[in-house]
Protein backbone atom coordinates (compact mmCIF):
# COMPACT_ATOMS: atom_id res chain seq x y z
CA UNK A 1 0.00 0.00 0.00
CA UNK A 2 2.54 2.23 1.01
CA UNK A 3 4.97 1.88 -1.81
CA UNK A 4 1.85 2.43 -4.52
CA UNK A 5 0.76 5.68 -2.55
CA UNK A 6 4.31 6.90 -2.95
CA UNK A 7 4.62 6.13 -6.22
CA UNK A 8 1.58 7.50 -6.62
CA UNK A 9 2.36 10.90 -5.05
CA UNK A 10 5.54 11.41 -6.75
CA UNK A 11 4.12 11.34 -9.93
CA UNK A 12 1.23 13.34 -9.35
CA UNK A 13 3.36 16.25 -7.48
CA UNK A 14 6.27 16.39 -9.31
CA UNK A 15 7.65 20.00 -10.11
CA UNK A 16 5.42 23.22 -8.85
CA UNK A 17 2.43 21.70 -6.88
CA UNK A 18 3.37 21.18 -3.55
CA UNK A 19 3.15 18.62 -1.32
CA UNK A 20 0.07 19.85 0.62
CA UNK A 21 -1.93 20.11 -2.77
CA UNK A 22 -5.10 17.98 -2.88
CA UNK A 23 -4.68 14.69 -5.46
CA UNK A 24 -8.31 14.42 -7.16
CA UNK A 25 -8.78 10.87 -8.42
CA UNK A 26 -11.70 9.00 -9.54
CA UNK A 27 -12.71 5.89 -11.13
CA UNK A 28 -12.95 2.03 -9.48
CA UNK A 29 -16.22 1.31 -6.92
CA UNK A 30 -14.33 -2.19 -6.83
CA UNK A 31 -11.52 -0.55 -4.50
CA UNK A 32 -13.30 1.79 -3.04
CA UNK A 33 -13.59 0.27 0.37
CA UNK A 34 -10.04 -0.32 0.80
CA UNK A 35 -8.68 3.42 -1.23
CA UNK A 36 -10.84 5.25 1.09
CA UNK A 37 -9.20 3.28 3.97
CA UNK A 38 -4.90 4.13 2.61
CA UNK A 39 -5.61 7.38 1.69
CA UNK A 40 -7.39 8.47 4.99
CA UNK A 41 -4.27 6.49 6.63
CA UNK A 42 -1.80 8.23 4.34
CA UNK A 43 -2.93 11.83 4.73
CA UNK A 44 -3.28 10.95 8.58
CA UNK A 45 0.73 9.87 8.28
CA UNK A 46 1.76 13.17 7.40
CA UNK A 47 1.30 12.23 3.37
CA UNK A 48 -0.76 14.06 0.45
CA UNK A 49 -3.97 14.37 0.79
CA UNK A 50 -5.71 12.21 -2.19
CA UNK A 51 -10.23 12.97 -2.32
CA UNK A 52 -10.80 10.00 -4.83
CA UNK A 53 -14.55 9.80 -6.29
CA UNK A 54 -15.69 6.37 -6.97
CA UNK A 55 -17.66 6.88 -10.32
CA UNK A 56 -16.78 3.59 -12.16
CA UNK A 57 -13.97 2.23 -13.90
CA UNK A 58 -15.55 4.10 -17.35
CA UNK A 59 -15.73 7.69 -15.76
CA UNK A 60 -12.26 6.86 -14.15
CA UNK A 61 -10.50 6.12 -18.07
CA UNK A 62 -12.38 9.11 -19.46
CA UNK A 63 -11.12 11.58 -16.94
CA UNK A 64 -7.41 10.80 -16.59
CA UNK A 65 -7.51 10.99 -20.56
CA UNK A 66 -9.67 14.46 -20.58
CA UNK A 67 -7.07 14.96 -17.47
CA UNK A 68 -9.89 16.40 -15.46
CA UNK A 69 -8.47 14.61 -12.31
CA UNK A 70 -5.08 13.82 -11.30
CA UNK A 71 -5.39 10.24 -11.74
CA UNK A 72 -7.58 7.63 -12.63
CA UNK A 73 -8.53 4.02 -11.46
CA UNK A 74 -9.89 1.29 -13.25
CA UNK A 75 -10.47 -2.44 -12.73
CA UNK A 76 -10.11 -3.33 -16.57
CA UNK A 77 -6.99 -2.27 -18.50
CA UNK A 78 -7.27 0.40 -20.80
CA UNK A 79 -7.37 -0.86 -24.39
CA UNK A 80 -4.83 0.16 -27.00
CA UNK A 81 -7.50 2.52 -28.54
CA UNK A 82 -7.91 4.36 -25.25
CA UNK A 83 -4.22 4.61 -24.84
CA UNK A 84 -4.01 6.29 -28.06
CA UNK A 85 -6.40 8.80 -27.47
CA UNK A 86 -4.26 10.21 -24.44
CA UNK A 87 -2.05 13.11 -24.49
CA UNK A 88 0.95 11.02 -23.13
CA UNK A 89 1.84 7.68 -22.01
CA UNK A 90 -0.05 6.10 -19.15
CA UNK A 91 1.26 4.16 -16.08
CA UNK A 92 -1.26 0.82 -15.17
CA UNK A 93 -0.03 0.20 -11.16
CA UNK A 94 -1.38 -2.54 -10.01
CA UNK A 95 -2.64 -2.13 -6.42
CA UNK A 96 -4.60 -5.42 -5.21
CA UNK A 97 -6.61 -8.33 -6.05
CA UNK A 98 -9.87 -8.68 -6.06
CA UNK A 99 -13.23 -11.11 -6.60
CA UNK A 100 -16.06 -10.58 -9.00
CA UNK A 101 -18.96 -12.95 -7.44
CA UNK A 102 -22.58 -13.49 -8.63
CA UNK A 103 -25.05 -12.76 -5.77
CA UNK A 104 -28.36 -13.71 -5.69
CA UNK A 105 -31.64 -13.29 -3.67
CA UNK A 106 -33.21 -16.30 -2.69
CA UNK A 107 -34.98 -17.41 0.46
CA UNK A 108 -33.99 -20.47 1.70
CA UNK A 109 -31.10 -20.86 -0.40
CA UNK A 110 -27.82 -21.22 2.06
CA UNK A 111 -25.59 -22.08 -0.69
CA UNK A 112 -25.84 -21.90 -4.44
CA UNK A 113 -23.49 -23.35 -6.88
CA UNK A 114 -23.12 -21.94 -10.63
CA UNK A 115 -20.73 -23.00 -13.66
CA UNK A 116 -19.38 -20.22 -16.31
CA UNK A 117 -21.79 -21.74 -18.51
CA UNK A 118 -24.95 -20.98 -16.64
CA UNK A 119 -24.09 -17.91 -15.81
CA UNK A 120 -23.64 -16.72 -19.26
CA UNK A 121 -26.47 -18.79 -20.25
CA UNK A 122 -28.50 -16.81 -17.60
CA UNK A 123 -27.37 -13.23 -18.82
CA UNK A 124 -27.74 -14.05 -21.92
CA UNK A 125 -31.44 -14.50 -21.41
CA UNK A 126 -31.48 -18.12 -22.04
CA UNK A 127 -31.84 -19.67 -18.51
CA UNK A 128 -34.50 -17.89 -17.37
CA UNK A 129 -36.03 -19.86 -14.08
CA UNK A 130 -34.21 -21.10 -11.12
CA UNK A 131 -35.57 -24.58 -11.49
CA UNK A 132 -33.87 -24.93 -14.90
CA UNK A 133 -32.47 -28.62 -15.26
CA UNK A 134 -29.02 -27.02 -15.77
CA UNK A 135 -28.93 -25.14 -12.19
CA UNK A 136 -30.42 -28.38 -10.63
CA UNK A 137 -28.50 -30.42 -11.69
CA UNK A 138 -25.14 -28.62 -10.37
CA UNK A 139 -27.14 -28.12 -7.26
CA UNK A 140 -28.67 -31.36 -5.80
CA UNK A 141 -31.46 -30.73 -3.24
CA UNK A 142 -31.24 -27.32 -3.19
CA UNK A 143 -34.75 -25.53 -2.97
CA UNK A 144 -34.45 -23.75 -6.20
CA UNK A 145 -37.91 -22.32 -6.89
CA UNK A 146 -40.13 -22.64 -10.01
CA UNK A 147 -40.12 -18.78 -10.38
CA UNK A 148 -38.57 -16.10 -12.68
CA UNK A 149 -35.08 -15.19 -12.52
CA UNK A 150 -34.39 -11.00 -11.92
CA UNK A 151 -31.26 -10.21 -13.77
CA UNK A 152 -29.31 -7.23 -12.63
CA UNK A 153 -26.44 -5.37 -13.75
CA UNK A 154 -24.29 -2.34 -14.02
CA UNK A 155 -25.80 0.31 -15.93
CA UNK A 156 -22.10 2.23 -16.05
CA UNK A 157 -18.99 1.72 -17.22
CA UNK A 158 -17.60 -0.50 -14.76
CA UNK A 159 -13.80 -2.41 -14.35
CA UNK A 160 -16.10 -5.01 -12.66
CA UNK A 161 -18.50 -5.36 -15.91
CA UNK A 162 -14.97 -5.78 -18.01
CA UNK A 163 -13.81 -8.35 -15.19
CA UNK A 164 -17.47 -10.27 -15.20
CA UNK A 165 -17.52 -10.13 -19.41
CA UNK A 166 -14.07 -11.01 -19.74
CA UNK A 167 -14.24 -14.63 -17.43
CA UNK A 168 -17.74 -14.92 -19.37
CA UNK A 169 -16.29 -14.56 -22.60
CA UNK A 170 -13.31 -17.00 -21.90
CA UNK A 171 -15.99 -19.47 -21.14
CA UNK A 172 -18.78 -19.07 -23.43
CA UNK A 173 -18.16 -18.72 -27.24
CA UNK A 174 -21.61 -17.69 -27.47
CA UNK A 175 -20.76 -14.76 -24.63
CA UNK A 176 -17.63 -13.75 -26.96
CA UNK A 177 -18.93 -13.85 -30.20
CA UNK A 178 -22.10 -11.56 -28.78
CA UNK A 179 -22.03 -9.71 -26.07
CA UNK A 180 -18.16 -9.61 -25.83
CA UNK A 181 -16.08 -7.97 -22.96
CA UNK A 182 -15.56 -4.11 -21.97
CA UNK A 183 -16.43 -1.91 -19.16
CA UNK A 184 -19.57 -1.27 -21.20
CA UNK A 185 -21.27 -3.97 -23.44
CA UNK A 186 -24.55 -4.50 -24.71
CA UNK A 187 -26.77 -6.61 -22.13
CA UNK A 188 -29.26 -9.07 -23.36
CA UNK A 189 -31.18 -8.71 -20.95
CA UNK A 190 -31.66 -7.18 -17.16
CA UNK A 191 -31.68 -4.17 -15.02
CA UNK A 192 -29.43 -1.85 -14.23
CA UNK A 193 -27.84 -0.53 -10.74
CA UNK A 194 -24.85 2.27 -11.06
CA UNK A 195 -21.66 1.45 -9.48
CA UNK A 196 -21.15 -1.81 -6.78
CA UNK A 197 -23.28 -0.03 -4.65
CA UNK A 198 -26.36 0.13 -6.88
CA UNK A 199 -26.24 -3.30 -7.95
CA UNK A 200 -25.96 -4.89 -3.90
CA UNK A 201 -28.91 -2.90 -3.59
CA UNK A 202 -31.35 -3.77 -6.05
CA UNK A 203 -30.14 -7.45 -5.13
CA UNK A 204 -31.16 -7.39 -1.47
CA UNK A 205 -34.08 -5.57 -2.50
CA UNK A 206 -35.08 -7.74 -5.20
CA UNK A 207 -36.19 -11.58 -4.52
CA UNK A 208 -35.75 -13.83 -7.48
CA UNK A 209 -32.27 -11.94 -8.76
CA UNK A 210 -29.11 -12.26 -9.38
CA UNK A 211 -26.41 -9.94 -9.63
CA UNK A 212 -22.18 -9.35 -9.82
CA UNK A 213 -20.54 -6.54 -7.39
CA UNK A 214 -16.70 -7.12 -5.97
CA UNK A 215 -16.53 -9.64 -3.11
CA UNK A 216 -16.42 -6.80 -0.30
CA UNK A 217 -19.69 -5.56 -1.36
CA UNK A 218 -21.52 -8.68 -0.80
CA UNK A 219 -19.96 -9.13 2.69
CA UNK A 220 -20.86 -5.56 3.85
CA UNK A 221 -24.43 -6.12 2.50
CA UNK A 222 -24.67 -9.66 4.08
CA UNK A 223 -25.77 -10.90 0.63
CA UNK A 224 -25.30 -14.58 -0.08
CA UNK A 225 -22.77 -15.47 -2.97
CA UNK A 226 -22.60 -18.43 -5.26
CA UNK A 227 -19.42 -21.12 -5.93
CA UNK A 228 -18.03 -20.81 -9.45
CA UNK A 229 -17.08 -23.58 -10.75
CA UNK A 230 -13.24 -23.67 -11.50
CA UNK A 231 -10.88 -24.47 -14.11
CA UNK A 232 -10.06 -27.75 -12.62
CA UNK A 233 -13.68 -28.60 -11.47
CA UNK A 234 -13.89 -27.58 -8.04
CA UNK A 235 -17.12 -25.20 -6.67
CA UNK A 236 -14.85 -22.50 -4.74
CA UNK A 237 -16.27 -19.14 -3.87
CA UNK A 238 -14.56 -15.90 -3.80
CA UNK A 239 -12.13 -15.28 -0.75
CA UNK A 240 -8.76 -14.17 0.03
CA UNK A 241 -7.04 -17.33 -0.71
CA UNK A 242 -9.08 -18.28 -3.67
CA UNK A 243 -7.92 -14.69 -5.48
CA UNK A 244 -4.58 -15.56 -4.18
CA UNK A 245 -4.31 -18.83 -5.91
CA UNK A 246 -5.73 -17.41 -9.13
CA UNK A 247 -3.32 -14.83 -9.39
CA UNK A 248 -0.56 -17.37 -8.21
CA UNK A 249 -0.19 -18.70 -12.60
CA UNK A 250 0.22 -14.49 -13.50
CA UNK A 251 2.49 -14.03 -15.84
CA UNK A 252 2.88 -10.41 -14.98
CA UNK A 253 3.85 -7.95 -18.75
CA UNK A 254 6.06 -5.02 -18.30
CA UNK A 255 3.18 -2.73 -18.74
CA UNK A 256 1.28 -4.46 -15.69
CA UNK A 257 -1.62 -5.39 -17.75
CA UNK A 258 -2.82 -8.60 -17.58
CA UNK A 259 -5.73 -10.89 -16.86
CA UNK A 260 -6.35 -13.97 -14.50
CA UNK A 261 -9.37 -14.81 -15.18
CA UNK A 262 -10.67 -18.72 -15.61
CA UNK A 263 -7.05 -19.23 -13.84
CA UNK A 264 -5.97 -22.74 -13.36
CA UNK A 265 -5.53 -24.42 -10.06
CA UNK A 266 -8.04 -26.50 -7.96
CA UNK A 267 -8.03 -23.23 -5.58
CA UNK A 268 -8.16 -20.80 -7.67
CA UNK A 269 -11.01 -18.48 -7.68
CA UNK A 270 -12.27 -17.92 -11.29
CA UNK A 271 -13.68 -14.28 -11.62
CA UNK A 272 -10.27 -12.92 -10.25
CA UNK A 273 -8.77 -9.78 -11.14
CA UNK A 274 -5.98 -7.10 -10.44
CA UNK A 275 -7.17 -3.74 -9.90
CA UNK A 276 -5.06 -0.56 -11.36
CA UNK A 277 -4.62 2.96 -10.30
CA UNK A 278 -3.95 5.35 -13.66
CA UNK A 279 -0.74 7.87 -14.15
CA UNK A 280 0.67 9.79 -16.44
CA UNK A 281 4.45 8.27 -16.75
CA UNK A 282 5.85 11.65 -16.88
CA UNK A 283 4.02 14.49 -15.48
CA UNK A 284 6.46 17.07 -15.09
CA UNK A 285 4.04 20.05 -13.93
CA UNK A 286 0.26 19.29 -12.86
CA UNK A 287 -1.94 21.20 -15.52
CA UNK A 288 -2.70 24.58 -13.62
CA UNK A 289 -6.09 24.73 -12.07
CA UNK A 290 -8.65 26.95 -14.07
CA UNK A 291 -9.32 30.56 -12.77
CA UNK A 292 -12.89 31.39 -12.90
CA UNK A 293 -14.14 33.53 -15.65
CA UNK A 294 -14.19 37.82 -14.76
CA UNK A 295 -17.81 39.20 -14.68
CA UNK A 296 -17.35 42.29 -17.08
CA UNK A 297 -19.65 44.92 -15.60
CA UNK A 298 -20.18 43.51 -12.22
Amino acid sequence: MKIALNLLAAALLAGPAAAADMINGAGATFPYPIYSKWFDTYAAAGGAKINYQSIGSGGGIRQITERTVDFGATDGPMTEEQLMKTDAPIAHIPTVLGAVVPVYNLKGVETLNLTGETLAAIYLGKITRWNDPALVAINPGAPLPDSPITVVRRSDGSGTTYCFTDYLAAVSKDWKTKPGKGTAVSWPVGIGGKGNEGVAGLVKLTPGSIGYVELIFAKQNGIAYAAMRNKAGKFVKGSVESVTAAAASAKMPKDFRVSIVDAPGEAAYPISTFTWLLVYKQNPRRRPRRSRPSCAGC
